[in-house]
């Protein structure tokens, strides 16, 4: 018990000399949370708003897989040491809507996410409408709510239904990836704006159907046009 609290703080915390426990976090969403996971490509160390990777137009520095690419995301703790021993200060990237497919099985969120800023007023509001909602991820640009996986199928009939879905929501399925905290990338750190509870089992997270109704309506009433960043 002493050993899983001590890489619970670990996770949502930092170490006293302010560098990322990054391999640490790393093993709980992979061995704890069976959550695939794999190393991202690392910013350019000449200029870390540019990435690492050979394209110099790239639009998420060092927030995507490069080498290996997304099909090795795994939830093996020997494989996710074996990375971050080699790669200590690589981004961790998650597979998200990751399944048994991936090498040593697991099975991921997905996620929405929208404009920092517009996720900020949709937060608050439904907060105050007392909306219960799963760990939040925030950029310095973006901020991404997990959510149950879903087929593309399901996305499809759930967007169908809308009038309107602002073009500013991206969603984040199989096939998909997302940067998990304590991540540095070319655009910022990755942190939790909702972290998720201690605990031994991977985090609750609500249906997407249930997240997206209550995005559009909280950025509908707030009056925020959550401009396509």
């Amino acid at each position: 018990m002493r050993e899983i609290l001590g890489r619970r703080r670990r996770l949502l915390s930092r170490r006293s000399d302010g560098r990322p426990e990054l391999i640490g976090a790393a093993l709980t969403f992979a061995s704890e949370w069976q959550w695939p996971v794999l190393p991202g490509v690392a910013p350019d160390p000449q200029g870390r708003a540019r990435c690492g990777c050979p394209d110099p137009e790239c639009t998420v520095p060092g927030a995507h897989p490069f080498d290996p690419g997304l099909l090795a995301a795994t939830t093996d703790a020997r494989m996710v040491r074996w990375w971050w021993t080699n790669r200590p200060s690589a981004p961790i990237i998650l597979a998200t809507g990751g399944s048994a497919r991936t090498r040593g099985g697991g099975s991921a969120p997905c996620a929405v996410s929208l404009p920092a800023l517009a996720a900020s007023r949709a937060l608050a509001l439904l907060d105050r409408r007392g909306m219960r909602l799963g760990p939040v991820i925030a950029s310095p640009t973006r901020w991404a709510l997990l959510v149950k996986p879903y087929s593309m199928e399901q996305l499809g009939e759930l967007l169908y239904a809308k009038d309107f879905v602002p073009g500013s929501l991206r969603f984040h399925g199989e096939g998909g990836y997302l940067a998990l905290p304590p991540s540095e990338t070319g655009q910022g750190g990755v942190r939790w704006e909702r972290a998720p509870l201690p605990g031994s089992a991977a985090p609750w997270v609500p249906d997407v159907e249930a997240v997206v109704d209550a995005v559009v309506d909280a950025l509908t009433r707030t009056g925020v046009s959550a401009p396509e960043l």
